[in-house]
């Protein structure tokens, strides 16, 4: 078998027509998990309402949904989420003892393909960022005109913001990422997946990191058609101490003690941190 989607777009060696391509994406459903985020979740909701408006306005049945799926949240998280779904009834949420990232995701995949109703899984799209993350306020239209495109997964890429990063660490993390097409990053704050696809494969295993990874590699050995974009970035929060154990904070820690004397540590930052209190406006594209 060799895992090419049946109706994934081809020439005709014949020189006739070209087969046709996907169904076009009809709804897009926003999934982030989310632990103790009360700080910079209001901002991450902020920009994915203003991105969802902009896919939503294109018409043509056009809709999005946004599922919060909150961890063992002791914070102010909740009451956040519970505001956001009083004011957008695009928006809703779940809580519960996840017990890490990855079944989080799950849960809040689940919760959201459940309400969006008579739509095949082929014509939905599932993306997924996180409560930490700024993404463009194109970010859903631009990932469903890939998929329209034929992409059954996409991978985005994100850049720590360099409003809470250290310059020298900035520095350092950017020598080391190329965010050109076809980068090889994965990441979970910057993922498209196709519904039919993310049903073939099983979904997000339960685990507590890495599930972004093994996703698409999943996806990969299924045949399915993986598209890593250069041009599909987000921001997020260049903090140290983060809440996954090996999540993108771990990693810049472990590249901060690869510096020299001299770059900030893990207290100034949280001590030194204008995005906590005073994050970007959803009009402001990354």
């Amino acid at each position: 078998m060799s895992g090419r989607r049946p109706d994934a777009a081809r020439v005709d060696p014949g020189g006739g027509a070209a087969a046709p391509g996907p169904p076009g994406i009809r709804h897009v459903a926003v999934v982030v998990p989310v632990k103790d985020e009360a700080e910079l979740l209001p901002a991450c909701l902020r920009r994915l309402a203003a991105a969802m408006d902009r896919f939503d306005a294109t018409g043509d049945g056009r809709g999005s949904t946004l599922v919060l799926a909150l961890d063992s949240c002791t914070d102010a998280s909740r009451a956040i989420a519970a505001q956001a779904s009083r004011r957008d009834r695009r928006i809703g949420f779940l809580a519960g003892a996840f017990g890490g990232v990855g079944p989080a995701r799950a849960a809040g995949v689940e919760r959201a393909l459940g309400r969006i109703g008579a739509v095949v899984p082929e014509r939905i799209w599932i993306a997924c960022t996180d409560a930490d993350t700024l993404v463009p306020v194109d970010w859903v239209l631009r990932q469903a005109a890939l998929a329209d495109a034929g992409a059954d997964a996409v991978l985005g890429t994100v850049e720590p913001d360099p409003a809470d990063t250290e310059q020298r660490l900035l520095a350092a993390w950017h020598a080391q990422h190329d965010l050109a097409d076809g980068h090889p990053h994965v990441h979970g704050a910057n993922l498209g997946i196709r519904a039919s696809a993310y049903r073939l494969v099983g979904g997000f295993a339960p685990v507590e990191y890495n599930e972004d990874v093994l996703l698409v590699a999943a996806l990969r050995a299924a045949g399915r058609q993986v598209l890593s974009s250069g041009d599909l970035r987000a921001l997020t929060s260049g903090r140290l101490v983060g809440r996954a154990a090996q999540g993108f904070a771990a990693y810049l820690r472990e590249l901060g003690g690869t510096l020299s004397p001299g770059t900030a540590s893990v207290a100034a930052q949280l001590a030194n941190n204008p995005r906590a209190s005073a994050l970007g406006e959803p009009d402001s594209a990354v």
